[in-house]
């Protein structure tokens, strides 16, 4: 069903048109200096009025974010390939989504420690989730998706590792502008990521949560 697909793809085009509006606030009030450096996405975020607009825009991120690594975590498993992998790869989803709601909830003019940690989640074990999806889309039961899906997984992934680390050993020797080119950059491809699980979303025919009695009478719940 189409209307799964738009999930991710909503995701993607929210967060890209998102962080870049924070982006034009930011210059456009003059509270980051494109003249003395490019500016981290961070920086654009952690002064008022952007600040507001850029946690919203994070937050509801966050829970797209989560909403897909459910969705996604229960389609492997209806693939058949219910594996501790596929558990596992959600549960580093759901850290990730927690990182990128403290991103943009405890700004690094603010709280360092606690942005830094965030940034930390969201990139790091976010990046360790999407190389877990390479994984589990060629050990899933095949989709006709899956012969162009899972290369552009496999190059965006190694994309994002590439710009990660590459920011991290530039952030580390003081060049910021670059650090701060390859974090929008790694950004972007993560948004990139998320948007395709577009063409794997459009195969669910449903989602849906059941409450199922059991003999002895207690309620549970459980998504099907």
């Amino acid at each position: 069903m189409w209307a799964w697909a738009l999930l991710p793809i909503f995701l993607a085009v929210w967060g890209t048109l998102g962080i870049w509006a924070v982006f034009g606030i930011a210059v456009s009030n003059g509270t980051v200096n494109l003249t003395v450096e490019f500016p981290y996405i961070s920086t654009c975020g952690t002064y008022n009025p952007q600040s507001c607009v850029f946690a919203q825009i994070v937050n509801i991120c966050a829970l797209l974010a989560l909403w897909i690594v459910v969705l996604r975590f229960q389609q492997i498993r209806d693939y058949g390939q219910n594996s501790k992998v596929n558990i596992a790869s959600m549960v580093l989803g759901f850290i990730s989504a927690l990182g990128i709601s403290v991103i943009g909830n405890f700004q690094q003019s603010v709280v360092m420690g606690a942005h830094l940690f965030g940034a930390f989640l969201a990139f790091f074990v976010g990046l360790a989730y999407f190389w877990m999806q390479v994984w589990l889309t060629y050990k899933a039961e095949p989709s006709q998706d899956r012969v162009w899906v899972g290369p552009l997984r496999i190059i965006f992934c190694s994309i994002c590792t590439v710009l990660i680390l590459t920011m991290s050993v530039l952030h580390k020797n003081n060049f910021r502008s670059t650090a701060a080119i390859c974090e929008w950059l790694a950004v972007m491809a993560f948004f990139f990521l998320f948007g395709l699980f577009g063409a794997e979303f459009r195969h669910i025919d449903c989602h849906q949560l059941t409450v199922q009695k059991q003999k002895q009478g207690n309620g549970v719940f459980g998504m099907n």
